[in-house]
Formats: C-alpha cells, structure tokens, sequence
C-alpha cells in the first residue's frame, strides 16, 4: 500500500521560492507578522569566527517550519514584497 504524504499534512502546504527571497533578513516581513510563527530563519553560510553579512544572497533561508500552526490568515502572502510565498490548501482537514 502507498501512502501519499501529501495526504497526511497535518496543515496547508507552504513554499517559498528561494530565488525571489534571497536575502531574507533585509526584509523578515512575514517573520514579524506572521501571529502563528510559522516562519523560522535558517543559516545557510557559515564561516567559522565570522558573522554572515545579512544583505549577502543565499546566505539564510526563511522556512515555513511550523505550518501546521497556519492559521490561514495569509498575512504573510499579502505582506511578502518579493511575492515569494505560496500556500496550498487542498486535502488539508478543517474540521
């Protein structure tokens, strides 16, 4: 028997296209508003006794780590000003 993962998501599908949202920490819009806090920062260059430059490309990653706890209030689709984030709701049991 295969199981669809996708089936199982306890919450909506979010993704974030990296090559719009390349340096997340100039802007950490969705971040601050997001009330659910389903967005955490990951470090993606590291350089041992040297802080990462928040305005260098591809040096952090913005990840939906928590999206079961979206509430669906998709503020932080409206607020995005790169429009980098997308939810997907399908298959996701509301009741």
């Amino acid at each position: 028997m295969t199981v669809n993962p996708e089936i199982l998501q306890p919450g909506p599908k979010m993704e974030v296209d990296y090559k719009k949202c390349n340096t997340p920490m100039t802007c950490k819009k969705c971040l601050e508003l997001c009330p659910q806090a389903v967005f955490a920062v990951d470090t993606i260059k590291y350089i041992k006794f040297t802080e990462t430059d928040i305005n260098e490309p591809d040096a952090y990653k913005i990840i939906p780590r928590h999206s079961d706890k979206c509430s669906g209030c998709m503020d932080c689709i409206k607020v995005c000003p790169q429009d980098a984030i997308n939810i997907d709701f399908k298959g996701v049991n509301t009741a």
